[in-house]
């Protein structure tokens, strides 16, 4: 007996204690989605002029993923959304703080851009604080009950990152065109540059600025192998192609479901999440403008994107390499940054465009859309506070800005960061408008506009900078 007893003590010591009980930090993560789905009647945003939503084709989520290494604790959340406010950010963040004592600073919230979505921008668009709406009321809950059901499902994991390449999907939409070919801009003036030009046209020069084909992947799984979640970020703007009032996610939602089937974990326990993130797409679409492709019924386009980036995720994901000596950190600031005010010539042609104003009803008048704007901005305070955020989970870093950041602006951020992989995500607590780098407000286009770009035309290189200086802090 006492022979046994031996051999079972010494059996004992050769297994390999676990991190508990060695005491050492166990990296954890958890996933979770929340349906976020409007009610029908709201208005669908997107357009010049917003219509009501009378269809839902596919379910809006807020897509949760929690991590926590021991010592901190961060929240990822992706909403199909075409953007959220400011004021909704901090509401869900501190709800979510309330909750699971996770700090605000390291809740990363953010919206994909769809096209096809209700407003979450706040009764006002242009007004920087007011009330919830009943809508962003519902979002708010609806995105800390999915972070907390993500917190609950936390358990041991890996996490690995990787790339993939899609330059096929990418198109620059900002055209140079030949002198004086561009049609007027809502002001009367002439532009270099046209947003969507005509497909095709022979008065293309070439276009105004890069793509980025890179998809970035931070996927997280259990040690047994078994997949938790995919956050991926990619430089497209929405796909678009949808049917009369319909509800949509785009192809951001339609990625998420095939990526599910490829790694098969669409009926798995827990569930595995997938998600894509809107990367530095404020200047790129899907449209190749040189050879324009025939049109298409309505969702096809958005699935056949959707169904080719997921086949690349997934060929890039059997090449990862894991690991769960995984150490996360953040940093978050909202830096002041002046507001774009109108000059006494523009509220002059402002206010006799209104003056003069004859649009119907449902029809998108430019000149009178913008002319609104105008007076808007010029209730603006002379600076707005822009919340940038930087996370670091492991090796990798994830920057965010509150704004449809143009392509060169995320790959400037990639080049320069000291803290290596890098990206950038777009349109993260907060909605401020197009955020062109300087060179393009003289070649003007409607992301340059004042009213669709909220911000001085230096805002891209002080937000820039600003980023880079706080991902300098996480370095290790």
């Amino acid at each position: 007996m006492r022979c046994c007893l031996l051999m079972l003590v010494a059996c004992l010591a050769t297994v390999p204690l676990g991190a508990a009980e060695t005491g050492k930090p166990v990296f954890r993560a958890g996933a979770a989605t929340s349906n976020i789905t409007p009610f029908l009647g709201g208005d669908i945003i997107g357009g010049f002029v917003p219509f009501p939503a009378t269809n839902v084709h596919d379910e809006l989520h807020a897509r949760c993923l929690v991590l926590d290494d021991g010592q901190t604790k961060l929240a990822l959340v992706v909403c199909d959304l075409l953007g959220i406010s400011r004021d909704l950010s901090i509401a869900a963040r501190e709800l979510i703080h309330e909750r699971l004592q996770i700090p605000p600073e390291h809740v990363l919230i953010s919206a994909v851009h769809t096209h096809s979505a209700c407003s979450t921008l706040g009764k006002d668009r242009f007004k920087l604080e007011q009330p919830l709406d009943e809508y962003q009321t519902f979002v708010t809950r609806r995105i800390a009950d999915g972070v907390q059901c993500a917190a609950s499902r936390l358990r041991p994991a890996q996490a690995a990152f990787v790339t993939a390449e899609a330059p096929e999907h990418v198109f620059n939409r900002r055209w140079l065109m030949k002198p004086g070919t561009a049609p007027p801009n809502p002001f009367g003036e002439i532009d270099q540059v046209k947003m969507n030009p005509p497909g095709g046209s022979p008065n293309l020069v070439e276009p105004a600025g890069p793509t980025d084909p890179t998809v970035s992947i931070l996927a997280l799984r259990e040690p047994n192998g078994r997949p938790i979640a995919v956050f991926s970020a990619y430089a497209l703007h929405y796909v678009g192609g949808v049917s009369g009032g319909d509800v949509s996610a785009d192809y951001f939602a339609m990625y998420c479901q095939e990526l599910a089937q490829l790694l098969e974990a669409r009926d798995q326990d827990p569930p595995f999440v997938a998600m894509m993130a809107n990367g530095t797409s404020g200047d790129i679409n899907n449209i190749n403008f040189r050879q324009p492709r025939p049109n298409r019924e309505p969702y096809a386009q958005m699935r056949h994107v959707a169904q080719e980036i997921a086949h690349k995720v997934q060929g890039a994901l059997a090449k990862a390499e894991y690991r769960d000596d995984i150490r996360l950190a953040a940093r978050y600031q909202e830096l002041p940054i002046a507001a774009r005010q109108p000059t006494a010539e523009q509220m002059a042609w402002a206010s006799e465009t209104l003056r003069q104003k004859s649009s119907q009803p449902g029809k998108a008048d430019l000149p009178v859309i913008y002319a609104e704007r105008m007076l808007r901005l010029a209730e603006y305070p002379e600076t707005l506070p822009i919340p940038l955020q930087v996370l670091r989970i492991g090796s990798v870093c994830i920057g965010t800005m509150p704004t449809e950041v143009f392509c060169e602006i995320g790959l400037e951020y990639r080049k320069q960061s000291v803290v290596q992989p890098a990206f950038l995500v777009s349109l993260a607590h907060g909605y401020f408008g197009y955020l062109p780098t300087p060179r393009h407000f003289p070649l003007g286009g409607y992301e340059t506009w004042i009213g669709t770009s909220r911000l001085e035309p230096q805002a891209s290189e002080k937000m820039l900078s600003a980023l880079l200086g706080m991902t300098a802090e996480l370095k290790q």
